[in-house]
């Protein structure tokens, strides 16, 4: 690739990512190139389709969710690991409304585009929740669909009524329903 087309893929990719994060999946491939600083055949000839520039960004993304969820793992207790992971999941979410959108499966699915690319997150999650049960930490009951249904919740609050405290207040409220002693 030529460096011109290289940075101007770069450029693209930087204002997509940032775009997607503010605005969610809705955000027009016309903002993305005005935010590049180029036209929309040029955002075209690298990414094809607007789900493709969506993929490319929620790939590193979800690449870095991964190596998260193994570093949690891999440092911590399993109970710390899956409700510290859950909390990052929260938080990324917060920040990131296209990542939120995707995590909730509106108009793109990020499960299968991360399986495609090796980078498993639900995979991850299940291993951290399978830990925290095995270990005690968290019910038996619980199953990675809940758990999602729970992160989208969280996420829901922070978009609709976004307060001071209430993502700490709600993550606490979780944590407490899912230890077994909820029972």
């Amino acid at each position: 690739m030529r460096a011109d087309a290289q940075r101007n893929r770069v450029k693209v990719l930087e204002a997509a990512s940032a775009a997607f994060a503010e605005e969610g999946l809705a955000v027009s491939v016309q903002r993305i190139a005005r935010r590049a600083g180029v036209g929309t055949g040029t955002v075209s000839r690298h990414f094809p389709t607007k789900d493709d520039l969506f993929r490319a960004i929620v790939l590193s993304r979800v690449e870095r969710l991964v190596e998260r969820a193994r570093a949690l793992a891999d440092g911590q207790e399993p109970g710390e690991a899956f409700f510290g992971f859950f909390a990052y999941m929260v938080a990324e979410g917060a920040i990131n409304r296209g990542l939120s959108e995707a995590l909730a499966g509106a108009g793109f699915d990020m499960e299968g585009a991360a399986i495609e690319a090796g980078y498993d997150v639900g995979a991850a999650l299940r291993d951290l929740l399978v830990g925290a049960q095995r270990a005690g930490a968290v019910r038996a009951d619980v199953t990675v669909a809940d758990v999602k249904a729970l992160m989208l919740a969280c996420l829901t609050r922070e978009f609709t009524q976004p307060e001071e405290g209430s993502r700490e207040r709600l993550l606490d409220v979780v944590r407490r329903g899912l230890r077994p002693e909820a029972d």
